[in-house]
This record gives C-alpha cells, structure tokens and sequence, in this order.
C-alpha cells in the first residue's frame, strides 16, 4: 500500500559492496554543490568503514547515526550537514579494491533492512549500490543477482502472489527492458516463451502508467533472430514465440508492435516512437542503453510494492577509493526513485 505521506520519507540507500565505488560515490555527493537538490536519503552502512574510505579519499565527512524512528523524525530538520546513516549489525572488512566474503552477510543485511524500513513506512523506496555477485556467491548466496533477490523480500507483502520484478534500464533518451536477464546466452531461446513476454510487456505498461505519469505507454518489442528470423529463415522464435505475445497483448489492449529488429530499434527517429523497448535477453537491452547513457542510466526493478532505483554500473574495483569514480548514474537512480515515489503518490491521492 503506498501511503499519502510517503513523498516526505527518505530513500534507503543500501551499501553494496564496500569495496567497490559505492562507498565513493555517496560521499562523493554528499561532500559536492548538488547535495542540497536531492532528495532526502538514508544510507544503510558500517560508520567505521564509511570514515576509512573517507579519510582515503581525503574527504571530512561527518555522520549523523541513527537508531530509531525518533532518529529518522529527527533528521529532517536537525544537523543537515551530516551524513545520516543507520549502522549495520555486521561489521564490513573489505577495502577498497579488495572485496573478502566475509562482508556478504552485511551487503545482504543492508538490502534487507531497506526493504524493511519501506514496509515499515520509514522509507519511501529503496536505492541499492552495486554489488558484487561473485563475492555474494562465494559466501553461499543463492539469487542471480539484486532483481530476483528483491523479487524474494518483496513477499513479505499482503499482495505478494502477484508480484514479479522485472528489469528495466532507464536513460534521458531510452528505457529497455531484457525479458530474460541473468542466463547464459546459449539458454535464453529455451526460456523465452509467449507468456513470459506478456507478463513482462503487462508489468512494463502498467508501471510506466503508475510510477512514470506515461498515460498510454508505447512499447516495442524485438526479435531474438537476426532481422526478426527473416520470415523463418534465420530462427523460428520470432514467428513461433514472439508474434503471438505481440498479439495477444494488442487485443487486451497494448499499444506495442512487434517482433522488430533489434538492430533498427535504436536510433534517435525509431526511439522517438515508443516509450520502452522489451528486448529479449540481457545484452541486447543493455548494450544500447549503456551506449547512449553510460553515466546516466539508472537499473529500476519494476513489478514490485516498493520502488527500487540503482545507478547502472558495477563495483569497479579498480578505481575504488581513487576519487576517480563518477556519481552521475547515482545521483540519476536518487532523483528517479523520487520520481516514481511521486507518480505513485499523485495515483494513489487521487484513487
């Protein structure tokens, strides 16, 4: 259920990896001109490592510890030159460049309790910072990455059964959306199925309506085959698979063509036409996405009760405490996740 007084709660910032840029970027920002234009956020983190990571990149930073929902209250009107940030049971080893394993369980406990201050009412969504999958699965975690494992938390919801996360990656320019995301390439024509794409396109059009003020979302759907299977020359699925989500979407009413190839969706005349692009696996929709907004783009999770924006790149380890790391895409997953809080509390007033 999406309170009315939601619009005035701050977002729930989780760490991600410590060892990657996430720690960078929000002190980044935090120390910049442009903190005083974003919306107000709360980070989920250890302190100690927080002021490590600071005093490598020679940045004073100083924290407001919160505890409590007198904490959260109390922070919009006191100390606003300071950080706010809710400590961590665990305490989180890696340094910068040099993820350990051992930080797993306070990566997953940082996602965990942002949801929970959503559910609770603290927060109004939830923003994530990059995590690092394999030093997750190395510690025994079992979700492809942070879409499906939101999918889980996103239970604990009364109208749980039908929820969905479905990924979409969102720039100035274009939105996409991969119908199948973390599998091998050579399994994605063995997943695709007709249904799958229609759930997909039914989530994409109702969450653009909902959380992106689109009234009549357009959307584009792509072939998997070189131009579309060539009328069955090269690939059936587009035929057999594909066409027949296309029309069983028009006829509930969609507004989407389709199967298209993916390699004329793209440019500037054919992107002016749609609102979305459902694309069929992983690259294919985030390739174009990276290429036209690499420092701007922002992961969003749709088909969930609570918003959940990420900046749209990893934890690059290489740069991590460097001071070479850019905020943008961070500063971009804040202000869209204040964004759809907002569509979702104007739907929701005047429902």
């Amino acid at each position: 259920m999406i309170h009315k007084h939601i619009a005035t709660l701050p977002l729930a910032v989780t760490i991600g990896e410590p060892a990657g840029i996430g720690p960078d970027v929000v002190l980044d920002v935090w120390n910049g001109d442009q903190r005083n234009t974003l919306p107000p956020f709360v980070l989920l983190a250890d302190p100690n490592q927080l002021q490590q990571r600071a005093a490598l990149l020679g940045i004073e930073i100083k924290l407001s510890i919160l505890t409590s929902r007198d904490g959260f209250e109390a922070r919009r009107d006191e100390d606003e030159d300071s950080l706010p940030v809710l400590p961590l049971a665990a305490k989180l080893q890696g340094s910068a460049g040099r993820p350990s394993a051992k930080d797993a369980t306070g990566v997953i406990e940082s996602i965990d309790r942002a949801v929970d201050l959503v559910h609770g009412g603290l927060a109004s969504g939830v923003v994530t910072l990059p995590i690092s999958k394999k030093t997750l699965y190395d510690a025994g975690f079992k979700y492809p990455g942070h879409t499906e494992y939101l999918g889980v938390l996103a239970q604990r919801w009364a109208d749980s059964s039908r929820t969905r996360p479905v990924m979409m990656l969102a720039g100035p320019e274009l939105r996409t959306v991969p119908v199948t995301i973390h599998i091998p390439l050579h399994d994605v024509a063995g997943e695709l199925t007709t249904n799958l794409i229609v759930e997909t396109a039914r989530i994409t059009a109702s969450d653009l309506r909902s959380r992106f003020g689109i009234a009549c979302p357009r959307l584009v759907i792509s072939g998997l085959n070189p131009h579309a299977g060539e009328d069955g020359a090269l690939g059936s699925e587009d035929a057999s698979v594909i066409l027949p989500a296309v029309q069983l979407l028009q006829a509930e009413g969609v507004d989407c063509i389709g199967p298209l190839p993916a390699d004329t969706m793209f440019h500037a005349a054919a992107r002016a036409r749609y609102d979305a692009a459902l694309c069929m696996y992983h690259d294919q929709a985030l390739i174009p996405a990276k290429a036209l907004a690499f420092d701007e783009a922002v992961n969003v999770t749709l088909g969930l009760p609570f918003v959940r924006t990420s900046p749209d790149h990893g934890t690059a380890f290489d740069i991590a405490g460097t001071g070479q790391a850019s905020a943008a895409s961070f500063v971009a997953a804040l202000r869209m996740a204040n964004e759809m809080t907002s569509h979702s509390v104007a739907q929701s007033v005047s429902a």
